[in-house]
């Protein structure tokens, strides 16, 4: 009896060493970063610029892929992920291409400690793939420049919102990044030239 019972027991772990082993499943890591590759444009003024938050509207804030499945249906990708959450891999990128702009003297991110004159915020309202008619990469954005004052006045000098849909060449998740980055190259290039018209007429600084 004992023999069949170690018998069975062999049986066992040898068939338990036979069976494959499966590596342990990674997120794939995705980066959105569009780049400026124009011309620097002449410069409209000589003060530094504070690029300040990018809020990213629920269900877009987190790292996964997001997928529209129907019109009351998101889905999540767990499995594909972007390299940071979406509103620092989107300001870094924006402060990115501002700088390489040339319109202000310099973009700086809002983790710098000067004071500054303006403040340039975003909220991104879409951005995900949308598979319910055809495959289409979302993106929208609405931008706000701000100006310090002493009250008085209001700080708003401009808000704009533009919204792009680029179709995809398949449902993979490298489409959608690059679909997703070209929709925000262009958003960029477009406010570009809003901004440049802004800059071109700010208001005095405070104490000025």
């Amino acid at each position: 009896m004992i023999n069949y019972l170690f018998a069975g027991i062999l049986a066992v772990l040898l068939s338990a060493c036979s069976l494959p082993t499966r590596a342990p499943v990674t997120p794939a890591s995705w980066l959105v970063a569009p780049q400026r590759t124009a011309a620097p444009l002449k410069q409209q003024s000589a003060y530094w610029l504070k690029i300040g938050s990018v809020n990213v509207a629920p269900p877009f804030d987190g790292k996964s892929l997001v997928y529209r499945i129907n019109d009351q249906r998101y889905e999540k990708d767990f499995y594909n992920v972007y390299s940071t959450i979406p509103s620092e891999m989107i300001g870094n990128a924006e402060r990115e291409w501002i700088n390489k702009s040339n319109i202000f003297a310099v973009a700086v991110g809002q983790n710098n400690s000067f004071f500054p004159y303006y403040t340039l915020q975003a909220t991104v309202n879409e951005f995900y793939g949308d598979y319910r008619v055809k495959p289409e990469a979302v993106v929208s954005v609405e931008f706000f420049l701000t100006t310090t004052n002493d009250g008085k006045t209001n700080p708003l000098l401009g808000s704009n919102r533009y919204t792009k849909r680029i179709a995809l060449k398949d449902n993979t998740p490298e489409a959608l990044v690059l679909g997703q980055q070209q929709a925000l190259a262009e958003i960029f290039k477009q406010y570009e030239e809003q901004l440049y018209k802004y800059a071109g007429n700010l208001p005095k600084p405070l104490g000025m």
